[in-house]
């Protein structure tokens, strides 16, 4: 979602007084931080606007994506558990079903996911689409078209993207603060040609969906965020337990104070060698100078959580 968007929507609201509480300084926080690194990419004018992020299971690689189509591999230089260092290789532009770089209104990628054999899933908006690279293919093949997308608007859509290890894939659109319906998951099932929707997640104005994963626990954490003033970004994450069904036990993990960090859009959760749930984020900078490019990382206490219903009451 373009910086532009985000700073009108943020302006009009606190002008006219829709937010009439600063949810930012509410912290419910249980995981605690364990570093906010700055990711610098140099002279690589497609380095920034990173939307999603995915780590693997040892928390030492990983792969991130750009909102203007670009992904790259890269690994964590790691002291005490603590990202010290960020390293990165080139950052390659995707490409069509027919092996083309995708270019212009086709490039806007949003969500990421890599299911358990390599096989990548990014998720794109305004051309609303989700596009599967398997290992080793350069060609990406479209997945089945989802028939909500004709009613998503071009920046608040597939956003939120998350594969679970039967290859099932979930997605979440952004939407926007102001609407008052829960958020749907829509789920695509390997094989299937049609999208279902199992399940929707408790709306909580106004933040919004904006990075998933399944953790290796088998839940489903979603990062949200919300531009609360001129003083920056707050996000929180929350968890779901998950069946094929039904979600439920929902808990408040994090919830950030205003500024404490840039704009966090891509979410990757993962379980380092004391069997605690980590929490790797990275920041959309938009491509600004006056913002940051930063990995952000969050460990989750043993049994830590606080449940939703006691702590905010939504529309």
């Amino acid at each position: 979602m373009s910086l532009r968007l985000v700073v009108a929507l943020g302006a009009l609201a606190i002008l006219i007084g829709v937010y009439t509480v600063d949810l930012g300084a509410q912290t419910v926080s249980e995981a605690k931080l364990v570093s906010a690194t700055r990711w610098y990419g140099g002279d690589d004018a497609a380095f920034g606007g990173f939307s999603a992020i995915e780590v693997s299971d040892d928390g030492e690689t990983f792969v991130a994506l750009t909102d203007r189509g670009h992904i790259t591999h890269g690994k964590f230089v790691r002291k005490n558990g603590m990202i010290k260092k960020v390293a990165h290789g080139p950052l390659k532009k995707l490409t069509s079903p027919r092996g083309d770089p995708l270019k212009g209104i086709w490039t806007d990628s949003e969500g990421l996911a890599v299911a358990p054999d390599g096989t990548v899933y990014v998720s794109f908006e305004i051309r609303h689409r989700i596009v599967q690279y398997k290992t080793g293919q350069e060609k990406g093949r479209d997945l089945p078209k989802n028939p909500a997308t004709k009613k998503m608007v071009a920046n608040s859509a597939l956003e939120a993207l998350a594969v679970q290890p039967d290859g099932t894939i979930l997605v979440i659109p952004e939407g926007n603060g102001s609407q008052k319906n829960p958020h749907p998951v829509y789920r695509l099932r390997p094989g299937a040609t049609t999208w279902e929707k199992p399940f929707t997640l408790p709306r909580y104005r106004p933040y919004v969906p904006v990075g998933a994963d399944v953790g290796p626990d088998g839940r489903l954490y979603v990062l949200e965020r919300h531009l609360s003033s001129i003083f920056g970004f707050t996000n929180r994450v929350r968890r779901f337990d998950m069946t094929q069904d039904n979600l439920t036990n929902e808990t408040i993990l994090l919830q950030t104070e205003v500024g404490a960090h840039d704009n966090l859009e891509g979410l990757a959760v993962w379980q380092d060698q004391d069997g605690l749930i980590r929490l790797t984020m990275v920041s959309d900078d938009n491509f600004k100078f006056f913002q940051v490019t930063e990995i952000v990382e969050y460990v989750v206490p043993d049994g830590a959580g606080l449940k939703t219903e006691l702590l905010i009451t939504g529309d």
